[in-house]
């Protein structure tokens, strides 16, 4: 993907304690400007659609949105959300496109503001950025 001229860089992360079970998500640019939050029950993945939604709402302007999650990258990367679209938000199997109701704000202001792109970042690979959104994600399932 394209990165937006004067692009903000954020980190993305969901966790799920149990899986349903406990979920928490979080974005940062820094170590000074952050958000995460909760949901119960919930997934992995919807706590990955999540923490990526609450950034493309919350902040203004370019951005790209670094996640460890493929399910949220290749979303847009390969454009999933156009044949969902086309399809009535069912899935290439015929199925309802699970988490819609996180998908389809997120694909709707994503397509809106056009400033925004996604970028993959292997989880777990002492990248202090996305370890940070590990940790605050973590900490939000778990009630911190």
């Amino acid at each position: 993907m394209t990165i937006p001229a004067g692009a903000t860089f954020v980190y993305t992360d969901g966790a799920c304690s149990g899986n349903p079970g406990p979920g928490g998500w979080a974005w940062a640019i820094d170590r000074e400007r952050f958000a995460s939050g909760s949901e119960r029950p919930s997934t992995n993945q919807r706590m990955e659609i999540r923490a990526a939604l609450e950034a493309v709402t919350a902040l203004p302007g370019p951005l790209v949105v670094v996640s460890d999650s493929t399910y949220v990258v290749n979303c847009f990367r390969d454009q999933w959300w156009a044949g969902w679209l086309e399809r009535g938000w069912t899935n290439s199997q015929k199925k309802p496109v699970a988490n819609r109701d996180l998908w389809e704000p997120l694909v709707d202001t994503v397509r809106q503001r056009e400033d925004v792109a996604f970028q993959w970042v292997k989880g777990h690979s002492r990248h202090e950025m996305n370890d940070l959104v590990d940790e605050l994600a973590v900490a939000a399932s778990l009630g911190a």
